[in-house]
């Protein structure tokens, strides 16, 4: 079992997760639990080396750059719309990247 991958795919769940918990409850606590998983998750991603790392590495950069304005929408301007508009990218971003993260395991598992 690959250790390093087992880490950041799960870095990537909880945020996606948490994501889900601030479209559920407007709380900038969840957001910023969500923004700091995830910040987590793309600093994880960037040794990796396998087959979609770029676009993994790359959805990650996404997420993260919805989810910081989202945080500063939501906790410096007051905007609740534009941080939810700005999550909801976020939350397309992580889906697309656990796509992906499923298509490369589908992939190393017909090489075996």
């Amino acid at each position: 079992m690959d250790w390093g991958k087992v880490i950041y795919v799960f870095f990537s769940l909880m945020s996606l997760t948490s994501i889900a918990g601030f479209l559920y409850e407007h709380s900038a606590a969840a957001l910023f639990v969500a923004a700091s998983l995830n910040l987590v998750s793309t600093f994880l991603k960037i040794g990796v080396r396998n087959l979609l790392s770029a676009e993994l590495l790359a959805s990650s950069l996404v997420a993260d750059l919805h989810l910081i304005p989202a945080f500063v929408y939501l906790e410096i301007v007051g905007n609740l719309e534009w941080a939810i508009a700005l999550t909801i990218g976020a939350l397309i971003a992580n889906l697309f990247s656990i796509g992906l993260v499923y298509i490369e395991s589908l992939k190393s598992h017909e090489e075996y």
